[in-house]
């Protein structure tokens, strides 16, 4: 399998996080340019690939999480209260015939993620 995929888990729910929003960009060193946007299903994944074998391309993007409009929605916390807002994912394609992962672990005040297979 080639492409890039993300996934989305709510370590406060322990459950995928659904309904979350993502913006994704192709970025280089003056540009951000918006490819698309995206929610998450039910299993806080989304239901196709953001690139696939057909349309990967190699180069810098970035995956902007809105996790600060899910905590409010899931969590229901008042904007105030927030640590963070969107969290920013920056990484780089340069294998076109890998599988790129990028998933995202998140609860209120942290988060991680890591190149997944």
């Amino acid at each position: 399998m080639t492409g890039l995929t993300t996934h989305v888990l709510d370590l406060t729910l322990g459950k995928p996080a659904c309904e979350l929003e993502i913006s994704f960009y192709k970025t280089d060193s003056d540009r951000r340019d918006l490819l698309s946007k995206f929610v998450t299903n039910s299993d806080g994944r989304l239901d196709k690939p953001i690139f696939d074998q057909s349309n990967i391309r190699a180069g810098w993007y970035e995956m902007v999480f809105h996790a600060g409009k899910y905590l409010i929605a899931k969590h229901k916390m008042r904007s105030a209260e927030l640590f963070f807002d969107n969290v920013s994912i920056s990484f780089q394609i340069n294998e076109l015939k890998q599988h790129y992962h990028v998933p995202l672990l998140l609860s209120k005040f942290g988060y991680s993620t890591y190149r997944g297979s």
